[in-house]
């Protein structure tokens, strides 16, 4: 060994593919190939929803159909290969098996990096703004799904991630070309934080492979690349608690947009399209909001307030929420109360959103029967549960079901099958109230998650959550009155005055200070507003709100932001002001509205 190698520090040291045995190499190239299979396989119809968007938009959709049909022959291809594939590896020893089939996968992952970029080129220039941010944002969830997936062999991913992304960051100017110069630093910082995320999953691939292989070495090289883990995972927290004002404002100006088209056109041809939109924007949502709530938490963000908390309201409370889907999708939703009895040491915030996480996992993998939940007694704590009757879990999976981005392999055969962020953050959740959570479960019968909280006193003050719950309502009460947005985003601002006046409530929205007085200079009395906190102007938010209910002194206000832990939030709560956070979901919006404004009378 030479001098300089022997100075080497063990940060340097990085396992190489090429420094596995053979069977290791195959295995990871099995993990590989099965991603890269069922990756083509399903593009076809996420692409669908966008062919019949684009025929609703012009009737001219032609280009997507034929990228439609080639997607398809291509899934015949890859499935007939898949089957000779798998005889080759039963037949052949592991050496063969690589030499034959690396140079082939690794073209597969480049033609379908190709085929996403072929899917951009054709509504390029041809579509509107929504669509066009729409197809990227699902194609930026494609490509973090596979980050992990196909990072065992990472020459596989490289090829997949710089022929799609790649193509699609070079096709930002025509696919955006009023927005491209907001649109494109996005896409870059995207392809630094994917690489550097899919290099780091790829060591983690290796070093399992290396634990069956040396275990004497095991210790250090988890070490290892857990530093380099946890490194990696706070720069991408770090980079989205930074970025998530201006992250949120495209997905709530689109859910705000959607809701208003919705309103506005009652072609029957065109709802199932919309209903479509609208359960992908809440799909977008969730996933975008679980994933800054786990960057918060992580970064240790979320501040902790443990008081004694009453069981029975936040449990009402939750299920009022989940009713009406359940209702809907004919699932028997019931909640065992404690009487009044189930009072816990929590964070009300922290344990409300983890009771919404198990109930939306539940939901979401329950295609028939029933959702209980319920607050039971287990020795001194409280314990609340979520049993369902869905699709459970496997055994082998039960330990890693935790875990960000893990879903079970019998998932991703269910619609809408999550992002795997809700479960890491009730953990979270679990480990910052000192509480412990668990399960049981059995595949094909169900599921039980738990969380068991320690009893408080009875003469301890019971806490409320700090921020209202607003439930969905069906959007049945009429709205009137008139509304004062200032928002400095011009694309923020349209979806605003939309959505406003789809429901028939006057709207004025303003940029600045400037215009928002100019408009009360010129008559305009609103009777509530709605202040952005992070103007371009340098304006501080809530200072503006406060000085525009000085001036309206019988309006209501509220701060509208994308941010969680800015200073000016927290004193505006402390101050008893009500602060929503972006995206906005609209009924919520609706829902507030129709106790802020007058209500209009009902025609006879």
């Amino acid at each position: 060994m030479s001098a300089a190698a022997s100075q080497a520090t063990p940060a340097e040291v990085r396992l190489r593919f090429e420094e596995l045995e053979p069977e290791g190499q195959a295995r990871l190239l099995d993990m590989t190939h099965n991603r890269l299979v069922f990756g083509i396989t399903i593009i076809p119809f996420v692409g669908m929803p966008f062919l019949y968007w684009k025929y609703q938009l012009d009737q001219n959709a032609w280009g997507l159909l034929v990228w439609t049909i080639s997607y398809l022959l291509a899934v015949a291809a890859v499935r007939l290969q898949f089957r000779q594939y798998q005889q080759d590896r039963s037949a052949l020893c592991a050496t063969d098996a690589i030499g034959r089939w690396m140079p082939i996968i690794l073209r597969m992952a480049w033609a379908h990096g190709l085929g996403l970029v072929a899917l951009v080129m054709v509504i390029a220039g041809r579509v509107p703004f929504e669509f066009a941010l729409l197809l990227y944002m699902s194609l930026a969830a494609i490509m973090a799904a596979n980050a992990t997936h196909q990072s065992p062999v990472f020459k596989s991913f490289k090829r997949f991630f710089y022929a799609g992304w790649g193509g699609c960051t070079l096709l930002t100017p025509w696919a955006f070309p009023e927005h491209w110069h907001m649109i494109m630093p996005l896409c870059i910082s995207y392809i630094l934080s994917i690489h550097r995320h899919s290099a780091i999953a790829h060591q983690f691939f290796l070093q399992q492979v290396r634990l069956e292989e040396d275990s004497k070495r095991l210790a250090e090289d988890y070490r290892r690349a857990k530093e380099e883990a946890e490194a990696a995972l706070y720069a991408k927290n770090r980079f989205l608690t930074t970025a998530s004002h201006d992250l949120r404002q495209p997905v709530h100006a689109m859910g705000f947009l959607i809701e208003s088209i919705s309103r506005r056109n009652q072609e029957p041809a065109l709802q199932p399209a919309l209903r479509d939109l609208q359960q992908s924007v809440q799909s977008i949502t969730q996933m975008f909001n679980s994933l800054l709530d786990l960057s918060r938490i992580e970064l240790g963000a979320q501040p902790v307030n443990l008081q004694t908390v009453a069981l029975d309201p936040l449990m009402n409370d939750v299920a009022t929420l989940f009713r009406e889907e359940a209702r809907s999708r004919q699932i028997d939703l019931r909640v065992r109360l404690s009487g009044g009895r189930a009072l816990v040491t929590a964070d009300a915030m922290l344990l409300r959103q983890s009771m919404i996480n198990l109930m939306q996992n539940a939901l979401r993998y329950t295609q028939q029967g029933g959702v209980l939940m319920a607050a039971r007694r287990r020795g001194g704590d409280w314990q609340f549960e979520v049993w369902d009757t869905g699709v459970g879990i496997a055994e082998d999976d039960q330990q890693r079901i935790y875990s960000p981005f893990f879903r079970p392999e019998h998932a991703w055969r269910i619609d809408n099958a999550g992002h795997g962020l809700g479960l890491a953050v009730v953990a979270r959740c679990a480990d910052l109230m000192g509480a412990s959570q668990g399960l049981s479960s059995r595949e094909g019968r169900g599921s039980r998650f738990w969380l068991r909280l320690l009893a408080a006193q009875r003469t301890e003050r019971r806490s409320a959550v700090r921020e209202p719950a607003l439930l969905p309502a069906a959007l049945s009460c009429a709205l009137n009155g008139r509304c004062l947005v200032i928002d400095d985003e011009p694309q923020v601002r349209s979806a605003w005055q939309a959505l406003l006046s789809s429901w028939g409530v006057e709207a004025a929205c303003a940029a600045s200070a400037n215009e928002a007085f100019a408009m009360l200079d010129a008559g305009f009395q609103p009777h509530a507003i709605f202040c952005d906190q992070r103007l371009r102007s340098g304006e501080s938010g809530f200072e503006l709100l406060q000085a525009l209910l000085d001036r309206c002194p019988t309006a209501a206000g509220a701060m509208i932001s994308g941010e969680f832990n800015s200073p000016a939030l927290a004193q505006a709560e402390q101050e008893g002001y009500l602060v929503l956070h972006k995206p906005l979901d609209p009924e919520a919006l609706h829902t507030l509205l129709c106790r802020l404004l007058p209500v209009a009378e009902q025609g006879g």
